[in-house]
């Protein structure tokens, strides 16, 4: 059985925080270049232009893509083939306290009562999954607020189907609006129950752009969603355009036959995610 040190598991992710904040995914810069061709607006092109800008000068390393470095989100992926010499997530934190503090990357996360900052950017929220094999697989997002707080979750009725979940997306993203700095990715989970669907919502913006469904109904409702909501005229920063989203990923798990619970977690357009294999 293979070990792995904590001090491994440290470095990694504070690698993977300095990262996940300074180089976008290459699938959000190809998006944005496919839109600005797409645009007839003058406005919304040079926005999408602005954004790639805006990645190279992130990728020099000196300023974040984002002045909001947001929360670190980490989905864990641990062999069932290894062993830790110590407390995993007690490393990922400090992993986390370190990079943001190498990386001069604000600090966000503050007690939800007393406001009062913990100064080290940490606790993570960290989804654990145990897997086959003797590695460990460590994904990490880095969510800002702004598209957080505009996302929702709702208990539908099964009887409202898929009009229902169609209904209950386009009303989320008519109202994050310009506040959640489009354009966006969207994140829908349904089924399971009150604290899987916004699980599904947040993976499925791990999802690589412009890869549908296999399920021929949920790539349906994703294609039909992605069209939909680019006919809202929002557009790049809400500022009006074609371009309100560049993906819709759509996942989903058995639920209640009495239940059909709905998630949509937007993601604005600094989708910053990285992954490590340890």
């Amino acid at each position: 059985m293979r070990l792995v040190k904590l001090s491994e598991i440290s470095k990694a992710v504070q690698k993977l925080v300095i990262d996940a904040n300074h180089y976008l995914p290459y699938d959000m810069v190809d998006a944005f270049k496919t839109a600005a061709d797409n645009e007839k607006e003058k406005r919304a092109k040079n926005i999408l232009y602005k954004l790639v800008e805006n990645y190279k000068t992130a990728k020099e390393g000196i300023f974040p893509l984002c002045q909001d470095t947001g929360i670190a989100v980490v989905f864990l992926q641990v062999g069932d083939d290894l062993r830790v010499d110590g407390n995993i997530y007690d490393a990922i934190n400090k992993g986390i306290e370190t990079g943001y503090a190498e990386g001069f990357l604000r600090k966000s996360i503050a007690d939800p009562l007393t406001r009062i900052n913990t100064n080290t950017n940490t606790p993570a929220i960290i989804h654990t999954e145990i897997i086959r094999g003797p590695q460990i697989k460590i994904t990490l997002m880095t969510k800002g607020a702004g598209a957080e707080n505009k996302s929702a979750l709702k208990m539908l009725s099964p009887a409202d189907g898929i009009d229902g979940i169609k209904d209950f997306v386009m009303d989320t993203v008519g109202k994050a609006g310009a506040a959640a700095c489009p354009p966006f990715v969207i994140g829908v989970g349904i089924g399971g129950n009150f604290e899987t669907a916004p699980l599904l919502a947040k993976k499925a913006l791990l999802r690589d752009l412009g890869l549908f469904s296999k399920d021929k109904t949920t790539a349906h409702l994703e294609k039909t969603l992605l069209k939909e909501i680019n006919c809202l005229g929002l557009g790049p920063l809400g500022l009006g355009g074609v371009t309100t989203a560049l993906a819709v990923n759509v996942e989903t798990i058995p639920c209640h036959i009495a239940s059909l619970p709905v998630a949509v977690n937007i993601q604005c357009h600094s989708a910053r995610h990285k992954t490590v294999i340890i």
